[in-house]
């Protein structure tokens, strides 16, 4: 896609200002970028830097009462757009800007049927009416590939999956043929394969209806394989901008930089430790003066404190706002670290290097599917399905998978936050589902968990200090000025100043919440720690953060940990094994560079070739397998292998009988010293082809890009 001259959308000197009482919180600070027709724009930074404050001005959806415009210009086509009255801007927004929002389960109302909010926009917009509106809607989803949409065009949100609700919402921002996409945020969260789908989608369609594309991210990896330009934002303002291609190469602002070196990366070789940027964004209800970025520069001179730069031309197509252009200078002395950043300890010396501290064996968790009157069994979901692993002391082992394949219902079986449905869970020689009441109580002081949202998982009405103290007030280890000390020393060991005691979880940043959660996790001093999604939406900043704290805390206490997460780039750098679940079942299990560098599974090699890489010319190079269709139903899975309805290895090979008259166990594939096991009919039979970058989407195997 290629930008004209004169801008589709020009937003100049933008500032938003917020009232929360008698604060004022400036979210926007001189906000300044454009789109040219046909170009894709990727507005990325951290949280706070004002990013889907300026596209919610830019569709005239700030809250009222509680925001303003203080200054700046919108201009659509040239037509101004702030202050434009609201008829007016209705017919501009929907018509002309379609918006996709970063949650649509929030976005899409919950008692109205997909179909309908759809027509909902032709309606108003297009004038059609009945039958017409109706054809119109099943068009669109079948567009933006809703499988059976016949049938689907009726339902509600909830039925739908994450990814079809990521689609629906796609379909309703595209269904007035607008010229300028907003997408805020489209793939957060999201399994790395549903991500692939929806960015191709968004990719199509933008080509195929000649349709300009504002995509904000914090996903440098996107922002690499989907943009034609890319401006970074830092509180409230755009610090540097320019061609995708080489911004990303080669940053010119050291907050760039700096998000760039705080990424864990598949490219390259696993760094020992991620290069975390240092503090946290201003406090944007305070006034600063010199630059907002100096007190987390490594570059900083005298000059930043007493001006803030403007957004300086350092050629035709690249603009940055730095005083100092880090590629001319020497980094000076680098700020003091917080705890978090201070060498870590000696490892704690381990046990018996032989016995496993965690080993589970044909675990089940199966739920009963119940209807009718009389709530009789109909059938079973089986969530968790023969699934068995070891970990030993002081490692970790990774577990990923796409939402439902039964992770997080594994780690809560083995927490028995669950009650598994038969099997065996073994922790240091005990067996964990023979015990109950105070045995088992006993047996969770060395087995704790960091849990996915930690803002939901923590007591909104407690203290810091309370919430940490708590494990040690539940198992009688310490009180009063005992427990205050122990609790000081927690928040401490996890980069936290003691003065968190007093604040309370609605004061704390993402990642300073997780912390928290953390310091909890540690305060029985476990042996094993089951982190469930602990870096999951977090600014890649903060994630680098809480990903070094965690390796320290291992090296300094010898914890084990078995860490789920669905970034595939974050596995790699923190485990040292990992299995690889698909509907229930381990489909693939062994040491993590081996894994990544020799894949045995089909389902395997199409995660890795799905995770984005921050390095445009690569992600342009690559061929990504796109995954067709949704996951089978674990209350109703496919006959023999799970994955054959999806495998693109099947058929290459001519779909083979095997694939679907028996499911594959999981065996060794070799016969090193850290076995490599895999559970498919023709295990390596696709390294050739994966090498080679085959793409597999419907019964075709093209090119992503």
């Amino acid at each position: 896609m290629s930008a004209a001259r004169e801008p589709l959308l020009r937003v100049d000197d933008l500032c938003v200002r917020f009232t929360r009482g008698e604060q004022v919180v400036e979210a926007a600070r001189g906000m300044s970028f454009e789109v040219g027709r046909g170009e894709c724009l990727a507005l990325v930074g951290e949280s706070g830097s004002g990013k889907s404050v300026s596209a919610l001005a830019v569709m005239g959806l700030l809250p009222e009462g509680r925001s303003d415009v203080a200054a700046g210009s919108v201009q659509f086509e040239g037509r101004e757009l702030l202050g434009l009255p609201e008829a007016e801007l209705r017919r501009v927004r929907g018509g002309q800007i379609g918006m996709i929002f970063q949650d649509p389960l929030s976005s899409l109302n919950p008692v109205i049927r997909i179909g309908h909010q759809i027509e909902e926009g032709l309606r108003f917009h297009l004038g059609l009416r009945g039958g017409r509106a109706r054809a119109r809607a099943l068009e669109l989803l079948q567009l933006v590939g809703i499988p059976d949409a016949t049938r689907r065009i009726d339902d509600y949100p909830h039925q739908f999956s994450g990814g079809m609700r990521q689609r629906a919402m796609i379909a309703m921002a595209v269904s007035c043929n607008p010229r300028l996409l907003i997408a805020d945020e489209p793939t957060t969260a999201l399994d790395v394969t549903i991500q692939a789908q929806v960015l191709e989608l968004l990719r199509r369609l933008s080509t195929e209806l000649d349709t300009s594309l504002i995509l904000i991210t914090h996903d440098l990896g996107v922002a690499a394989g989907f943009a034609d330009r890319v401006a970074v934002a830092y509180a409230g303002r755009v610090v540097e901008t320019g061609p995708a291609e080489q911004l990303l190469a080669r940053p010119r602002h050291p907050y760039t930089g700096g998000l760039l070196a705080s990424l864990p990366r598949l490219d390259r070789p696993r760094a020992a430790r991620l290069r975390a940027i240092g503090g946290a964004p201003p406090d944007p209800t305070r006034t600063h003066a010199g630059c907002p970025f100096r007190s987390r520069c490594t570059f900083a001179v005298e000059r930043c404190a007493a001006e803030e730069p403007p957004l300086l031309e350092l050629s035709p197509a690249r603009r940055s706002a730095c005083w100092v252009q880090p590629e001319d200078a020497e980094p000076n002395a680098t700020p003091a670290p917080s705890p978090s950043e201070a060498p870590a300890a000696p490892a704690a010396a381990g046990g018996d290097g032989d016995a496993p501290l965690l080993a589970v064996h044909d675990l089940r968790v199966w739920f009963p599917i119940e209807g009718g009157a009389l709530r009789r069994r109909t059938g079973w979901v089986q969530a968790v399905d023969d699934v068995s692993f070891e970990i030993r002391r002081g490692e970790t082992l990774g577990l990923v998978g796409e939402s439902g394949s039964g992770k997080s219902t594994a780690a809560r079986a083995v927490m028995r936050l669950l009650d598994a449905s038969s099997g065996a869970i073994e922790f240091d020689g005990q067996d964990l589902l023979g015990l109950d009441g105070r045995a088992l109580r006993q047996a969770r002081r060395r087995l704790q968990m960091v849990f996915q949202d930690p803002y939901s998982s923590l007591d909104p009405r407690q203290s810091v200090g309370e919430i940490v103290a708590e494990p040690l007030r539940v198992h009688r280890l310490a009180a009063g000025a005992a427990a205050r000390e122990r609790v000081v020393e927690l928040l401490t060991q996890v980069g936290l100043d003691p003065s968190f005691v007093r604040r309370f979880a609605h004061e704390l940043s993402g990642g300073q919440r997780q912390r928290v959660g953390i310091a909890r996790a540690l305060a029985l001093q476990p042996d094993l720690i089951v982190c469930d999604e602990p870096v999951t939406a977090l600014d890649v900043s903060v994630q680098a953060q809480v990903i070094n704290v965690l390796e320290e805390l291992q090296k300094a206490l010898g914890l084990s940990y078995l860490f789920i997460a669905h970034d595939l780039a974050v596995v790699r750098h923190i485990a040292d094994r990992v299995a690889v679940m698909h509907l229930g079942r381990i489909v693939e299990i062994g040491p993590v560079l081996e894994l990544y560098e020799r894949p045995l599974h089909p389902y395997t090699v199409a995660l890795l070739s799905a995770a984005p890489i921050p390095d445009p010319g690569e992600e342009r190079r690559r061929r990504r397998i796109i995954l067709s269709g949704e996951i089978p139903s674990p209350a109703n899975p496919p006959q023999g292998c799970r994955f054959s309805g999806r495998c693109w290895l099947r058929r290459q090979l001519g779909n083979p009988e095997a694939c679907t008259a028996s499911d594959p166990a999981l065996r060794a594939h070799d016969d090193g010293d850290e076995p490599h096991a895999v559970a498919c009919h023709f295990p390596g039979r696709q390294l050739a082809a994966g090498a080679a970058g085959t793409v597999a989407d419907g019964d075709a195997a093209e090119p992503a890009a």
